[in-house]
């Protein structure tokens, strides 16, 4: 009797930890995960702000080699102001921890964006890293797509090609216009994931 109560209570000890776990980390074809992040200007933003939009998330570092690849060249700027004018919400999630590379005040952040005439809808602050590791960033470039339904339809790479060399964008595989341009044209994606390439997210503890 003892043994089962002691089992008992251990599973529903362990059970809130497993839905947790569940709820908490983003799976592609389940629902994106809730978070709720303020701007470099102060204001909150709630994934939950952009229900019925097709959502755009994309980790960024301006000091990783790999984002200046795509920011100085302008792909990515041309990137979020093509579909952020087709009504797509493009979120720039910043996961560097204080005093690790990446992480700069609110005035550098504003001077960063002006200076790459970045476009996207907000640039998120993820100093403590949990939103970045609710959905498993790892790099410096790591794009994810949420569709109107609020499902997570892509997660990986920008492209196929992992050089930090801007040259080689022009003849690299977009996986982000691909994408988006299916779901906005009413079409289905078939790259569902890929292998994300950049420089590594600064969390504190990495």
């Amino acid at each position: 009797m003892k043994t089962l109560l002691f089992s008992f209570l251990s599973l529903a000890f362990m059970l809130p930890m497993l839905a947790d776990h569940h709820i908490e980390n983003a799976e592609v074809g389940k629902p994106a995960p809730a978070f709720t992040l303020k701007d470099h200007k102060g204001n909150t933003h709630n994934l939950s702000d952009y229900a019925g939009k097709v959502v755009v998330l994309e980790w960024v570092n301006f000091d990783c080699p790999f984002v200046k690849k795509h920011y100085n060249s302008g792909n990515m700027p041309k990137l979020q102001n093509t579909y952020t004018t087709k009504d797509v919400i493009w979120l720039s999630i910043n996961s560097s921890a204080e005093g690790r590379q990446g992480c700069f005040t609110n005035d550098e952040i504003a001077k960063r964006i002006d200076d790459t005439k970045a476009k996207m809808s907000a640039y998120l602050i993820d100093k403590d890293g949990k939103v970045g590791m609710t959905y498993g960033a790892k790099t410096t470039p790591n794009m994810y797509i949420i569709d109107t339904e609020g499902k997570l339809v892509y997660a990986g790479a920008i492209d196929d090609n992992p050089s930090p060399d801007p040259s080689v964008i022009s003849n690299s595989k977009n996986y982000i216009q691909e994408n988006l341009d299916l779901i906005l044209s009413g079409g289905t994606i078939t790259t569902k994931t890929t292998k994300p390439y950049g420089c590594s997210v600064k969390y504190a503890s990495k």
